[in-house]
């Protein structure tokens, strides 16, 4: 899915995403990290942007234990989850740029 979202992008907008995903993607390891020293706090939770359910965990200390362990087998299809939609963004924000660009381009011409 993602190729054919990228399949009428340029070059540079391409060396555009990459540059912007290798800033803002989260890493595995962090996340394993932050699980196993604060994982009943909701610390990779909070890494990888679920407040929502982070702050309940760190509430419930992690479900008493039973959240963080489910965790365990979560950890890494959330990462690739919060990871495709960091790239989508960035997809939706290039596409932006690129249209606004070509919009003023022909406000331009008309002139």
């Amino acid at each position: 899915m993602s190729l054919l979202k990228k399949q009428d992008l340029t070059s540079e907008d391409l060396q555009l995403l990459s540059s912007e995903m290798s800033k803002k993607q989260k890493s595995s390891g962090t996340t394993w990290l932050l699980w196993f020293f604060l994982g009943a706090a909701g610390g990779h939770r909070f890494y990888l942007g679920k407040t929502g359910t982070a702050v309940g965990m760190l509430l419930t200390l992690g479900g008493l234990g039973i959240w963080t362990f489910i965790d365990l087998f979560l950890i890494n299809s959330m990462v690739k989850q919060t990871n495709e939609q960091t790239e989508n963004e960035l997809l939706s924000e290039i596409r932006t740029i690129k249209q606004a660009r070509a919009n003023s381009e022909v406000a331009a011409s008309l002139k």
